[in-house]
């Protein structure tokens, strides 16, 4: 089964190398990872194209600006889609997503169609976070839950695997959010669409190196997400 890690950057030219060399290091023949490049002003492109050129399981896509996460993802999925990957992963390049997981997530994804490293599956599993971004992630999950009825106690995370016929079932035009709500979008519509979803305890470090994308627009974004999607539901308009 053909699996791909699909993985967005901008500015991860301090994380890129080693993390693509952790990956690579868990010898698994049948994964490839596909870097997302939005224009990093680091480098970091030029790392991955050099690395590609001793290995041909490492792809890149560049575009022409910093154009958002979930762009990024939906662009990754496509290429995923149509190159014939069974499995799909994501994952942030700055290693707060352990690469050591990667195997137990494609041994979980054979008997589910969505696979969630949660944070908060079995207590809560967050190292080096401040306690204000902590509860602001813990209760944006609650929110989350409590609106839309999700069934996942960490539908913000971005560490995951999905098989192709979870994403072959949304419309990846129609998809326009990004960050959290991005995060809760894409899950919320594969539940809805009657695949399985298995959430599997991760701990999730905070970075170590480079600067965290988070913003008060993606907060924002996630907070009015969840009653759009609860409105299209209820109007038998979610695509």
């Amino acid at each position: 089964m053909k699996t791909i890690i699909v993985i967005p950057t901008y500015n991860e030219a301090e994380n890129i190398e080693r993390l693509l060399g952790t990956i690579f290091d868990l010898e698994i023949n049948s994964l490839s990872v596909l870097v997302i490049d939005d224009n990093s002003p680091d480098g970091t492109a030029a790392i991955v194209k050099r690395l590609l050129q001793s290995n041909p399981r490492i792809h890149l896509l560049e575009r022409e600006s910093k154009l958002g996460l979930g762009t990024a993802y939906c662009k990754g999925f496509k290429y995923a889609l149509q190159n014939g990957y069974n499995y799909i992963m994501e994952m942030d390049a700055d290693f707060s997503h352990d690469p050591k997981e990667i195997k137990n997530f494609l041994e979980q994804i054979k008997d589910y169609d969505l696979v969630i490293g949660s944070r908060y599956v079995v207590g809560v599993n967050v190292i080096n976070w401040p306690l204000s971004r902590l509860l602001l992630s813990y209760f944006a999950n609650f929110y989350t839950r409590m609106i839309t009825r999700l069934p996942v106690k960490d539908s913000t995370g971005g560490y995951k695997c999905f098989r192709r016929e979870a994403l072959e079932s949304i419309d990846l035009e129609k998809i326009h959010s990004d960050g959290y709500a991005f995060q809760i979008e894409i899950n919320y519509k594969i539940w809805k669409n009657g695949f399985r979803i298995k959430e599997i305890p991760i701990i999730f470090a905070d970075r170590v190196a480079g600067i965290s994308k988070m913003s008060k627009r993606i907060i924002k974004e996630a907070a009015w997400i969840v009653w759009k999607l609860k409105i299209l539901s209820l109007l038998g308009k979610l695509k």
